[in-house]
This record gives C-alpha cells, sequence and structure tokens, in this order.
C-alpha cells in the first residue's frame, strides 16, 4: 500500500490505518526503538505508541514523507523512554512519568523564539546533510538518527571501523564549520 493511501486511511478516520501502517513500517521503526533501547518490550511499546499518535496526528497533520513523520515519532518516544530508565532518581521516575503522560495535553512549553530557533536549525542541518555525498551521509544518519553502533555501521557499508569513526569525526567537524559559518552559536 502506498504512503498517501495510508495517510488518506487516517485522514477517513479508518482503523485499518493502523493495520497498514505495522505491515509496511512496522521492522523500520521497532530498528529504530530497538537501536536506542536494546529491549523488546520497550520497543514494541514505542512503536505501538507510534500507531497512537499517528492516529492522533493525522488529521489534522498530512505528512508528506510518512516514514519521515514515523520514524520521527518513535525516535523522540524511544529516546524519552531511555531518559526515563536512566534518570530514575528523585521520586523513583515517577515525575518524568507523569509529566510524560501530559504532553499529549500540554502545549509546547518553549517560547516563539526557541520555537524559531529549533526550526531554523533543522532547516540547517538537512541543508547541510543533502550537501554531503550519499555514502557520507548514510554514515552519519546511521549513527546520530537511527543510533547504531559503528560496528554495524562497518559491516552494512563494508567498512574498518575505524574508517567509520574516522568519517563521522571529520563530518562533525565539517558540519560545526558550517553551522559556525551560518552563524549558530555553539
Amino acid at each position: 500500500m502506498k504512503d498517501t493511501e495510508i495517510v488518506d486511511l487516517y485522514w477517513n478516520r479508518e482503523e485499518r490505518a493502523v493495520f497498514e501502517t505495522q505491515k509496511v513500517y512496522g521492522s523500520y521503526c521497532y530498528s529504530i526503538a530497538w537501536h536506542i533501547l536494546y529491549s523488546k518490550e520497550d520497543s514494541d511499546e514505542c512503536v505501538n505508541d507510534t500507531w497512537m499518535r499517528a492516529w492522533n496526528s493525522i488529521p489534522p497533520k498530512r505528512p508528506e514523507r510518512l516514514a519521515l513523520f514515523l520514524g520521527t515519532i518513535t525516535r523522540n518516544l524511544s529516546l524519552d523512554r531511555w531518559k526515563g530508565k536512566h534518570t530514575m532518581k528523585r521520586g523513583g521516575g515517577e515525575m518524568i512519568l507523569a509529566l510524560d503522560e501530559l504532553t499529549e495535553c500540554v502545549p509546547d512549553r518553549r517560547s516563539t523564539e526557541e520555537t524559531v530557533e529549533a526550526a531554523e536549525l533543522e532547516r540547517l542541518l538537512n541543508e547541510f546533510l543533502y550537501s554531503l555525498p550519499e555514502r557520507e551521509c548514510n554514515i552519519f544518519l546511521r549513527r546520530y538518527w537511527y543510533v547504531e553502533e559503528y560496528g554495524q555501521i562497518a559491516k552494512r557499508y563494508g567498512m574498518k571501523l575505524n574508517t567509520v569513526k574516522t568519517s563521522l569525526f571529520r563530518t562533525r567537524a565539517k558540519l560545526r564549520k558550517y553551522l559556525e559559518k551560518e552563524g549558530v552559536v555553539l
């Protein structure tokens, strides 16, 4: 099923949308969650929460790139879960859990200025990534978006481990230089 058809199912509030999304994007989203959490139960739960967030977001949003939309939701949920599990001090993590439960009904606490700055940084990052050669961009995304280990990246691209590390080091240096040139204070 095509992405536009899946989005149309969500738009028309047809429950089959979740089934079709799971069929097409289930393993993709699970992979993202797994590389962050390394827990089957937590990864499964984040993927299921992704479908719920997609259901609650479409409409009014109509994502142009469904894979990116779902991947972003899964990644954010997984990172939130990871942070929650690794900051269990002060109240046994209940404060974080309680605040997380409220995120769906409480507006973003960022100011308009912070929101604009975040959008501009996102635009600059995308511009930078598009300027990279495809392989260099893919290695960077595999490490910093999909949170893959160096060894997995090396195996995927048939590279030596040190070559991957060097590539990432150089790409980070290019990114730092690019952002400084664009006036981003680091």
